[in-house]
């Protein structure tokens, strides 16, 4: 008998393809110089400290510092950066002849102005970490960090740290504008459904063929699947399992799957009492089946992630560590120790309070629900009764920071920093963690090492300083790694020379063409 889940998706997908189908019908024909994309993304505003992720993907703003598919830094709108000795003071050398949309040059003032703003900002690093920015020249900028912090360069590739005209800002420097550098500049904003961009000719760089895009927010997966199985949609991204079987038998669409730097991950609060005890989340661990999830439920076979970062990070991934394995048996067994003692309900109970936990995650990554509902059925088989619930994606920061969250299912996108030492010494050097990462986790021996490694200016002794780290939160669990993430995008055959970024900081449209009609 097919799952739930599933007849609920074919069910869902038969009602909105119907839906889609009287649409396609009384909709009027598209630009044939114009494409559209749609993903679970909702920009909420213009300010790049929450909308800029899509709006870098849409080529409208643009970093320092670049990334290529491979996770190294590559130029950006500087043409170079190098630090003193120590690193505590990097020098940028600005790219020349850059324009804004509005038709003003960049230069390294304006540069200055820009990242004083985002300092000011949500950031996912420690704003205080820059003491000060000097601009020697019109084309250099030099930033004076308050600690020698050898990933500097990674940060400054944050779409948060995107450079933009000083007409961006109004009164209290309030973004009343988006005026980037990108290939594409915004026509219409409509948030959170819509975006509207037209070619920028004046774009530094190689322009784009295609002269207008639209972005669409899809709320499911299963309606984003037929927006392009229909022709409503060019591009989509973020499609589940079922919609991803379901366009991989159209000729007229092409589906893309991609192992990004973004893993699963179970969130967890160690400030609570059961959370507390390495040997219950131990348990947690050992009763997972990464395997069921990752071959029965993603239909991806060996993703199952056994520690923190997934392949291609580097020395930050260790290759020799033994796949994770479910075993039931451990679990009970440590929680017994642990005085957890299995009643007649199926709960385990210590002192006569239940072995009960909240569960959150949220639905733009359409998997999770399904991965945290197999979740709480395996852990029920271990005594721990599990309560599961949807929200929005914020509820998981905001019940970082106001203490409320118990254990949380994410998506954790390891690509907003690209150097995973950026990440460690935001998330993993402190108490507090990271909103995305640990939270009430005490490992003060843990925390300087990192913090050492950040300082440290020689490279020969990186590899084995990486294992010694990740060995140590493999071993201590402030957070569960589950499944490391496969990224599904589905693509009209209407458009040729379509390629994913694994650092999903562009969706590469200037080097889209649509293909002429035969």
């Amino acid at each position: 008998m097919p799952s739930l889940p599933a007849v609920f998706s074919f069910r869902l997908i038969v009602i909105v393809f119907t839906t889609l189908l009287s649409l396609t019908a009384c909709t009027p024909p598209r630009s044939p110089d114009k494409i559209v994309i749609s993903g679970p993304f909702e920009p909420v505003s213009y300010d790049p400290a929450s909308s800029g992720y899509i709006f870098s993907r849409m080529q409208v703003i643009e970093t320092l510092v670049d990334v290529n598919d491979d996770g190294t830094l590559r130029p950006g709108l500087a043409t170079g950066w190098q630090s003193n000795d120590d690193f505590s003071e990097w020098t940028f050398h600005l790219r020349e002849g850059v324009k804004f949309h509005d038709g003003s040059t960049m230069n390294a003032e304006v540069v200055r102005k820009s990242l004083a703003v985002a300092f000011g900002k949500p950031v996912p690093f420690d704003a205080s970490l820059v003491k000060d920015i000097t601009i020697p020249d019109a084309h250099t900028v030099v930033f004076t960090l308050s600690q020698h912090y050898r990933p500097f360069p990674s940060l400054m590739s944050n779409y948060t740290m995107a450079i933009l005209s000083p007409a961006s800002f109004g009164k209290f420097n309030r973004m009343t504008a988006l005026i980037g550098t990108g290939p594409y500049k915004i026509t219409d904003f409509q948030p959170p459904h819509n975006i509207s961009t037209i070619r920028f000719d004046d774009y530094w760089g190689r322009p784009g063929t295609i002269k207008e895009v639209e972005y669409i927010t899809g709320h499911r997966s299963e309606t984003r699947a037929l927006m392009v199985k229909t022709g409503q949609a060019d591009i989509v991204y973020n499609l589940d399992p079922a919609a991803v079987e379901m366009l991989k038998s159209d000729d007229s669409v092409s589906v893309f799957s991609e192992l990004i730097p973004r893993t699963t991950l179970i969130k967890l609060n160690l400030d609570d009492p059961i959370l507390a005890d390495r040997s219950v989340r131990q348990a947690l661990s050992l009763a997972l089946d990464r395997t069921g999830i990752a071959s029965g439920i993603l239909r991806v076979p060996g993703i199952e992630a056994n520690q923190l970062f997934g392949p291609g990070m580097g020395v930050w991934h260790m290759d020799d560590l033994p796949p994770p394995s479910q075993s039931l048996k451990q679990a009970k067994a440590l929680l017994e120790q642990a005085g957890w003692q299995l009643a007649n309900d199926g709960v385990r109970y210590r002192n006569g309070k239940s072995l009960e936990m909240n569960m959150i995650t949220y639905a733009n990554r359409p998997e999770l629900i399904i991965i945290a509902t197999a979740i709480q059925d395996q852990w029920s088989q271990a005594g721990v009764k599990l309560n599961v619930h949807m929200e929005n994606s914020s509820a998981i920061p905001s019940g970082h920071t106001d203490g409320t969250l118990q254990t949380a299912l994410m998506a954790r996108n390891f690509a907003n920093i690209p150097d995973p030492l950026g990440i460690l010494l935001a998330d993993f050097t402190s108490e507090q963690g990271g909103e995305w990462g640990p939270m009430n986790w005490q490992n003060p021996s843990l925390f300087s090492r990192i913090e050492q490694i950040g300082r440290e200016t020689s490279e020969a002794s990186l590899p084995a300083q990486a294992r010694d780290v990740i060995r140590t939160i493999n071993d201590d669990l402030p957070l569960i790694p589950v499944v490391y993430y496969m990224q599904h995008s589905a693509v009209s055959d209407r458009l040729q020379h379509f390629s994913f970024d694994p650092y999903e900081r562009s969706f590469r449209i200037a080097d889209l063409q649509i293909r002429s009609e035969p």
